[in-house]
């Protein structure tokens, strides 16, 4: 059921939830599982009024936090495998850009299977956009699903590529810097309490020297840290990641990654010695491409990672900074056996987001009329994307990521069966990359290191007026 009024979402949940202003009670925790999730979820995403989709969001935050779900920053354990402390481990980021409440019920299956805690739910800036989810629905969509798992503990909600434009920055930085910042406040208060900040685009390689050419960069990483520190809840530091080499672009060596730091650790000790908590991780290219490379024929091109890089910086940033490592970025189509060299190198983090969005438009049960529909907007509607030299297969590989959000409420309203089916397939890829990035058994780790803080959320005005 997807509630169109206020008064139906509140019969809706009469007897499974007592809704207070300031705490929710589960009733019956089954009938909450069974059935109420899912018709708070579909609320969440589906009904036609804002003032329903805002208490469903609030109301699936609360009843989470009340059963020990809760968004938390994974700023701990980063720390710890900073200093050494815990290893051995790689922590996948994943991107849902749709169906996100069964997506991430995957996830959670796959990794209650396997006593797996150290994972981050994370969405782009551009994903936001054109998937349609802001963060505070995407927050209450993936507590929804560790409702309906039957998951307990923290949620790493992340903010990915939390990028800085830089023809729009260059025109007019003001008034960038206010998007990104409007952004970064939006994500804190929806339940991000991971962020990672991408000023890569302002590198300038023409300057004479490392410094002067990430300048920019670490100047607007280090500001956007501040205001991240000025807005964190209490008793919360959130976990702040910095990029250097733009995804697609040449390779990160070791001393441009020390002359961000050095310049970047010098804009925050402005505000006074030790006063600032830094970044937690560092991106870096080493030869990828969001999305992967796609052939003439639709295919994915083959991509030598430069696991040296990875290895590298990733010990220097725990020797010489306390940070976790290096994270990569566009893994996610990467073959099989390149997973493995992750753990093995000290990578920190790996974010993996359209491989997964494959599976579902390419799963035998996708329906094809739906994928049709699809496919026949994006040539219709966004054929001046397409560059002169791509094939028409290569068109569509690269831009149906922008299906989900226009055809988001035909993505929801698949039949169950197809949903199921297509849970199974992403199940059992989360389940493979997760063991390839030996995270099995790092709950025990999260467990001990991250204490989760119960923030309190305003409630919506129109709940209880």
């Amino acid at each position: 059921m997807t509630a169109k009024t206020i008064d139906e979402f509140k019969k809706m949940t009469e007897r499974v939830l007592k809704l207070e202003e300031d705490r929710i009670t589960v009733l019956d925790e089954t009938r909450l599982r069974e059935v109420l999730v899912d018709d708070l979820a579909y609320s969440l995403v589906l009904s036609p009024s804002p003032e329903v989709r805002e208490s469903a969001a609030w109301t699936l935050r609360m009843a989470g936090a009340s059963l020990g779900i809760l968004s938390s920053s994974i700023q701990p354990l980063y720390e710890a495998m900073g200093s050494g402390a815990v290893s051995g481990f790689t922590v996948p980021a994943i991107n849902i850009r749709g169906i996100t409440y069964h997506c991430a019920q995957a996830v959670f299956r796959a990794a209650m299977a396997m006593n797996a805690g150290a994972i981050i739910f994370e969405i782009a800036r551009s994903e936001i956009g054109y998937t349609n989810q802001r963060p505070a629905e995407y927050t209450a969509a993936v507590t929804a699903a560790a409702i309906k798992a039957g998951y307990r503990g923290p949620l790493f909600m992340q903010g990915d590529h939390f990028q800085v434009n830089a023809k729009k920055f260059s025109a007019d930085s003001s008034g960038e810097m206010d998007a990104v910042e409007k952004l970064i406040m939006e994500a804190v208060e929806g339940g991000f309490y991971n962020i990672d900040i991408d000023a890569s685009t302002l590198v300038d390689l023409s300057k004479p020297s490392l410094g002067e050419q990430q300048e920019d960069n670490f100047r607007v990483t280090a500001d956007l840290t501040k205001l991240i520190r000025r807005i964190e809840p209490l008793g919360i530091t959130i976990s702040v990641g910095g990029e250097i080499g733009e995804v697609g672009s040449k390779n990160t060596t070791v001393e441009e990654f020390v002359a961000f730091m050095d310049g970047y650790k010098a804009e925050l000790e402005k505000e006074g010695p030790g006063s600032l908590k830094g970044i937690s991780k560092i991106s870096i290219q080493t030869g990828t491409t969001h999305g992967g490379v796609p052939l003439p024929d639709g295919s994915i091109a083959s991509v030598k990672i430069d696991f040296d890089t990875l290895q590298r910086i990733s010990e220097t940033a725990r020797r010489q900074y306390g940070l976790a490592g290096a994270v990569q970025h566009g893994a996610s189509t990467l073959p099989e056996d390149a997973f493995d060299r992750f753990p093995q190198t000290g990578t920190a983090e790996i974010h993996l987001a359209t491989g997964f969005q494959n599976i579902i438009y390419d799963s035998n049960h996708f329906p094809e009329s739906l994928k049709k529909k699809i496919y026949d907007y994006i040539n219709a509607e966004l054929r001046d994307e397409k560059k002169e030299k791509d094939t028409e297969e290569q068109f569509i590989y690269k831009t149906r990521k922008k299906g989900f959000g226009p055809f988001k409420q035909e993505f929801w309203s698949m039949d169950a069966s197809v949903l199921k089916a297509i849970g199974s397939e992403l199940e059992e890829r989360f389940a493979l990359l997760f063991r390839k990035l030996e995270i099995e058994g790092t709950a025990l780790s999260v467990g001990e290191l991250v204490k989760t803080v119960d923030v309190a959320i305003p409630s919506p005005a129109a709940l209880f007026s």
